[in-house]
């Protein structure tokens, strides 16, 4: 889990550099931002998941995972609201970029794990 959350940071700081040299310090912050609104939300999960692992009663671990993913969905829209309200100037497009350049880092090593036979958490 640590390896995709740093993977996703990677990614969306390299929106964010990719955003800087094509459309300046607005869409560069805007898809930093997006890449954090990915990379919070999903480390709360993955602390929660273990945590969870933690416990040794899979009833609690299940629990745990359960409250980790609504907690995940919980911050993530709390996070796109609060950039929404507060940060101006804001480069939507950019933001959306982020977030699902970095998003799409779980997809990659889900298709990959897949088709190495390796676990995601090793």
């Amino acid at each position: 889990m640590f390896r995709i959350l740093l993977a996703q940071l990677g990614v969306g700081l390299a929106v964010a550099a990719a955003g800087q040299v094509w459309a300046g310090t607005v869409a560069a912050y805007s898809a930093l931002l997006g890449g954090l609104i990915c990379v919070v939300p999903n480390s709360f999960l993955a602390l929660r998941m273990f945590a969870g692992s933690l416990m040794g009663d899979p009833r609690r671990a299940l629990t745990a995972t359960y409250v980790g993913a609504a907690g995940k969905w919980l911050l993530t829209a709390a996070l796109f609201a609060v950039v929404f309200m507060l940060v101006r100037p804001l480069r939507p497009g950019w933001l959306f970029a982020g977030f699902l350049a970095s998003q799409g880092i779980v997809l990659i090593s889900l298709v990959s794990s897949r088709f190495s036979g390796q676990s995601m958490t090793s």
